[in-house]
């Protein structure tokens, strides 16, 4: 196994530009970018770019229409079929987006065959994540699913253990949608309460297909309003056991910058710091239970684009890198200026929140009935717990 870490990165990616009335807003991906650089952070890594993914790869998880859909709209953009999801205000056609859909794609795939083959140990793809979009459409800002299309490359190059964590504020549906009965892919996401947010998936008792595939999904629904203490309880009461137990092989993990407390589009309380830490542990998790610590790391949503995404997945790249950035690091000026020249914001000084380092009460540590937050870490494990063969 090569210890080095990837970072997936082509500047056509930024052509994912559904207009600039859309919340995401591509700039979040090059100040990304750009703050990775001011940190010098692209000497610690490999920066590389891989191919778009082909119609074959593609088809790994979508079907043969919807790519042909997609093709379509990306070509004539006016003529989008909305029966596929496109042409919505979610997702509205724009020309090219098929290529750089398939670009951002391959991003995740080559990414994850790298780290499958020891060519690397971790890989980050920032400009992915995008777990909304389903075999047959488009959703939720996402058109092709990268995060799947990657564990289903993994799964042809013979894996047997994929586990796929997801912190994102929505729930990671499409994911959860493509592995519903493979007992080979374990998918673990925390998210918004389903009553409160889009995609208005994800409630504990999803827990994957009858046979095989029960006790693949696990689904921790949290509350509005959730913040750090309570957000890192739950990660911590779910995800650690359940990789204990599955033994992935390789861990994807996705890293949505949506659940911080600026995030215009949801209602969860998370600081940038508690963030980190998850990003830190995720680390640790791959270490501790994969072949050799192999973690392919992606984004996903964050629509904070100049407060929050570049600091946040800055601080994944930097955590993957074994380099990581000090909380209280002075964001160098040559980025505020980028930031300012760019968007005429200010920019943020510090890569913190002023919340590091973040307590929370672990699990082992008791659990209280009257508490929201604990009522949703039960109810997660009551679910699929035994399913695995694990306590409540």
């Amino acid at each position: 196994m090569n210890g080095r870490t990837l970072l997936m990165w082509d500047e056509a990616v930024t052509g994912y530009d559904f207009g600039p009335s859309h919340p995401m807003d591509p700039v979040r991906l090059a100040l990304t970018m750009g703050l990775v650089r001011a940190y010098e952070l692209d000497r610690r890594v490999e920066v590389v770019a891989a191919r778009p993914a082909g119609e074959s790869t593609l088809r790994l998880v979508h079907r043969e229409d919807y790519v042909a859909a997609v093709r379509a709209a990306s070509a004539e953009p006016g003529a989008a079929d909305q029966a596929y999801g496109l042409g919505t205000l979610d997702d509205p056609a724009f020309p090219g987006m098929h290529e750089v859909s398939a670009l951002i794609a391959g991003q995740s795939v080559g990414a994850a065959e790298a780290v499958w083959r020891g060519e690397a140990a971790h890989a980050v793809n920032f400009s992915g994540g995008l777990h909304h979009a389903m075999p047959g459409s488009a959703a939720g800002f996402c058109v092709y699913n990268d995060a799947a299309l990657a564990i289903a490359r993994l799964l042809e190059l013979g894996a047997e253990r994929v586990a796929y964590i997801d912190v994102d504020v929505h729930h990671g549906d499409g994911v959860q949608a493509a592995f519903w009965d493979d007992p080979r892919v374990l998918t673990v996401s925390l998210h918004e309460h389903p009553r409160t947010l889009f995609p208005g998936t994800g409630w504990p008792e999803e827990t994957g297909a009858a046979g095989p595939g029960e006790g693949g999904a696990v689904n921790v629904a949290l509350p509005a309003g959730t913040g750090d203490a309570g957000w890192l309880r739950a990660f911590h009461a779910v995800v650690p056991e359940l990789l204990a137990d599955f033994r992935p092989q390789v861990l994807v993990t996705q890293h949505g910058a949506d659940t911080h407390f600026e995030d215009p589009l949801a209602h969860l309380a998370v600081s940038l710091d508690a963030q980190r830490a998850v990003q830190t542990a995720c680390h640790e998790l791959a270490h501790a239970y994969t072949d050799g610590g192999r973690w392919l790391a992606l984004g996903g949503g964050g629509y904070a684009v100049v407060e929050v995404v570049p600091r946040s997945w800055t601080h994944l790249v930097a955590v993957a890198a074994h380099a990581p950035v000090e909380p209280e690091s002075v964001i160098p000026e040559s980025w505020r200026s980028e930031v300012y020249a760019r968007t005429r914001q200010p920019a943020p000084r510090r890569m913190t929140d002023g919340r590091w380092p973040v307590a929370y009460r672990g699990w082992d540590e008791g659990y209280d009935p009257a508490d929201r937050l604990d009522q949703a870490v039960l109810a997660a494990r009551r679910a699929a717990f035994p399913l695995r063969g694990l306590l409540p």
